[in-house]
């Protein structure tokens, strides 16, 4: 055998092969190549549209922070006008109760001092009936006198 057909025959099974893989396999090779940079295509696509939704929901939670926030400030500052109207309206009952109880003590005060001179006028007319008993019951002397209106005057 010839060095010279050698290089003819595996030239040939060369180009035979080359041929087969370019009209066979090459068309399935450049589909899957194409059909993987689409893919990459649509997820680099994708990625995008997922940072801007991102973007878009993370501007939207910080909306949504600031209403809530205000939201928030808002319910307390009612919070703190409803406690100083509760501690108003506490203040002006417990007010309004020292005068109830002011006047209810004014007005045993006043009663228990009418019973007292009541009492007090009791005696003394007791007191003042004894004496001018005592004082018919004796002579009408000035001595005499003298001495029961003393007694009189030690029992008051």
């Amino acid at each position: 055998m010839d060095i010279n057909l050698t290089f003819v025959v595996q030239g040939i099974a060369f180009f035979a092969v080359a041929w087969m893989v370019m009209k066979f396999g090459w068309p399935h090779i450049i589909a899957a190549i194409e059909e993987r940079q689409q893919k990459i295509a649509e997820g680099l696509a994708a990625a995008d549209n997922a940072q801007k939704n991102l973007a878009q929901a993370e501007e939207k939670v910080n909306e949504e922070l600031k209403a809530a926030r205000a939201k928030a400030n808002e319910i307390i500052e009612q919070a703190h006008q409803r406690a100083n109207q509760i501690v108003d309206a506490a203040k002006a009952e417990a007010i309004a109760e020292g005068a109830r109880q002011k006047a209810l003590a004014e007005n045993e005060i006043t009663a228990a001092a009418n019973r007292a001179r009541e009492e007090l006028r009791h005696q003394v007319s007791v007191l003042a009936v004894s004496g001018a008993e005592k004082l018919l019951r004796r002579e009408i002397d000035a001595a005499a006198h003298k001495a029961l209106l003393d007694e009189l005057a030690a029992e008051i």
